[in-house]
């Protein structure tokens, strides 16, 4: 063979060879370009909530958010002002923890403005037991633990009246302070209390009204309060717990996929089978 042949065939060779190669490469990479398109296709949601239901609510919403292109990430908060300032501030998209009430008090007091997306559900209020096991068994000058911000407040002495513990001026409704009582026979002693301390506030009072969340997290049951709201009570149609996001977000269709899906069938199975009456999906 002479040497210019030999050279051609060598040619032909490397030329095949690289070809093979690039092939190979070429699959490799749209391999993976695929797999970061894949990943790339959910759009993430940031929602910050309270840990119980609010977090268990939105572990399972997760699921159908990811068939309609979302990829929802949760930041739990303990408290009643950090999920509202980090929304405030863009930190979250949205939060999920507090009722239209609370919003409108929380605006009003931190100049935000903060709107509801939608009302998702609702947990009733209950009255439990702490060093007197009987609401009949309340002696004179017992100790009451209540919520010390104005709204849940609220909603607590609306429940103590409808116990007829206490009496309150006609017309308040979810307005309720202390000063509106006119009628307090057993000469309950109150004590304002932070929400999430109510559940470890119990060996110190006679009785608590504490916010369904935290009686949840504190592991009561509502089955063994002393009382709890009614299901067609004000409070019941007033304290729906809400998606809230800043004004104007609330027409995203990221927000508007959120919305749907803690409002779907799916869903509310989900709280009915779980909470056991603790939580009730709102309408």
């Amino acid at each position: 063979m002479n040497k210019k042949k030999y050279l051609s065939i060598l040619l032909a060779a490397s030329l095949l060879l690289g070809a093979f190669t690039g092939c190979a490469g070429s699959g490799g990479t749209s391999s993976a370009a695929s797999s970061d398109s894949s990943s790339a296709e959910l759009k993430k949601i940031v929602v910050g909530a309270s840990p119980t239901p609010h977090t268990e609510i939105l572990k399972e919403a997760a699921k159908l958010l990811k068939a309609k292109g979302y990829d929802l990430e949760i930041k739990e908060f303990s408290d009643y002002v950090l999920p509202n300032t980090a929304l405030e501030d863009k930190q979250l998209d949205a939060n999920y923890f507090q009722h239209q009430p609370y919003l409108t008090d929380f605006n009003k007091e931190k100049g935000t403005d903060l709107v509801s997306a939608g009302s998702i559900h609702y947990e009733p209020f209950g009255i439990y037991a702490g060093k007197t096991k009987s609401l009949d068994d309340l002696k004179d000058g017992a100790a009451v633990a209540v919520p010390n911000d104005t709204s849940n407040e609220a909603r607590a002495l609306l429940l103590l009246q409808t116990k007829g513990l206490i009496k309150l001026k006609d017309g308040v409704g979810v307005t309720a302070t202390q000063k509106d009582i006119t009628e307090n026979k057993k000469n309950l002693k109150f004590r304002e209390i932070e929400a999430a301390q109510l559940v470890r506030s119990l060996p110190d009072v006679d009785i608590a009204v504490i916010n369904g969340n935290y009686a949840l997290e504190g592991g009561l049951k509502v089955e063994d309060a002393l009382a709890v709201e009614a299901s067609d009570s004000l409070s019941a149609k007033t304290y729906a717990n809400i998606i809230a996001v800043r004004k104007g977000d609330e027409n995203r269709e990221d927000i508007k996929a959120l919305v749907e899906v803690l409002k779907s069938d799916e869903i509310k199975t989900y709280i009915k089978n779980t909470f056991k009456g603790a939580v009730l999906a709102a309408d």
